[in-house]
Parts: structure tokens; sequence; C-alpha cells
């Protein structure tokens, strides 16, 4: 478990993103920017902060969970603002300060669904990425859907690669911490179909049981 928090912690901290956040910030200041810059380097060492201070905790909340894959959308998104736009919501069932999430899982979907299907897409404007957290009954559930295209991005490439095992890390780390606390996660893809039956986007959604800081103290 602590080698897979580790391989976590280091694909969240990809060097590419990194670099190519800083690279943003750096055209920002040269293109005297400095709103931009200034905004930009903000959410980026908020996001810093958060990612090393919830790196080795096994649950965190889920508000500061979602402060975190807030940063980083808006972060990819100031990259290609006009390639997509995003939708994050939070049921108002849920106490988002008291339920715990394991951190590092909701993340790798999400920069999936924009590297790999939305930034895919021919046309390089009108991408949507939508965030819903919802509960039922005892469940928590998070729906990550996209209209973008199942990309072409070559099988051997860092971009593909690191994807794929950003991906698979995350779902070993939501297994195990399933079994631990009998918690029945699970992660199921479904492909979204327009009225005419063609494929329009994808739909990632993660069950596990909703669990608040309270029942773990019990525990």
């Amino acid at each position: 478990m602590v080698n897979l928090e580790l391989h976590a912690f280091q694909a969240q901290m990809d060097p590419h993103f990194i670099f190519n956040s800083l690279n943003a910030i750096h055209h920002y200041i040269l293109t005297t920017s400095t709103d931009m810059a200034s905004l930009y380097l903000t959410r980026f060492s908020k996001l810093m902060r958060l990612m090393i201070a919830n790196f080795n905790k096994e649950w965190v909340s889920l508000e500061e969970d979602v402060e975190a894959l807030e940063l980083y959308i808006q972060l990819e998104q100031l990259r290609f603002e006009p390639q997509f736009t995003y939708r994050l919501h939070l049921s108002p069932e849920i106490t988002h300060q008291f339920t715990l999430v394991p951190p590092l899982i909701i993340q790798p979907y999400v920069q999936q669904a924009i590297w790999h299907r939305i930034l895919q897409r021919p046309q390089k404007t009108g991408g949507r990425l939508e965030v819903f957290i919802g509960r039922d009954q005892d469940h928590l559930f998070i729906q990550i859907e996209d209209n973008g295209i199942r990309g072409d991005l070559q099988p051997a490439s860092y971009t593909a690669t690191q994807l794929s095992r950003n991906v698979a890390i995350a779902a070993e780390r939501l297994h195990i911490m399933s079994e631990k606390h009998h918690m029945h996660a699970s992660v199921t893809e479904q492909e979204i179909l327009d009225e005419r039956t063609q494929s329009s986007g994808s739909r990632i959604t993660i069950h596990m049981q909703h669990i608040t800081s309270r029942q773990l103290l019990a525990g």
C-alpha cells in the first residue's frame, strides 16, 4: 500500500504537468499578462501544497480532494482554454467536510478524460467535462462525463503510457482500500450515445461506500 501511495503521488507530480505549468506561467510573464501569471502561480502553488500534504494519508475529506481536483482542472483549462469548459457539481445531500475518500483516486480519471478524449477532438473548441458527485443511500458515486473521442495517442508515447499507468495505480489503490475497509468500491466505464445511437462521449463512474469521519472513528 505504501508503495502504491508513492507511485500515486509520483503520478500526480507528473514532471510533464509541472514543466508545462511552469512554462505557461513563464509565457504569461513574458507576454506581460501579470494577472494571468499571478492567477496561474497561485493555483499551481495551492495544488502542490495539497498534493504534498495528502500524499501519505489513507483518507482525506471530500472537500480537500475536490479542492485539489478543481485546481488541477483549472490549470489545464488555463492552458487549453478554447478547447473545453468544465462543471463540477456536488449533491447537497453530501456533507463534503465530513465525507471521507481515499486521496489520489479521482484525478487520474479526469486527467485521462481531458488528455485522451477531449483534447483529441478534431474541433479545437466545444469540449465539455462534467464531474458530478452524489449519494445513493449509503453509497457515494463520482461520475466523470466528457464529449471527447477515443484519442489516437501513440500507444508507446509518454502521454499514453503515463495515463494508463496513473489510472491503473488509482484502480489498484481503490481495490486495496475496498478490501481493507469493505467499501464495495467499483469503477465502470460507459459509452454515451446520442439520439442517432452514435458515440458522443464517455462516462466513468466510481462507486464506493459513503464513509464519514464519525464512522471511521467509531470503527
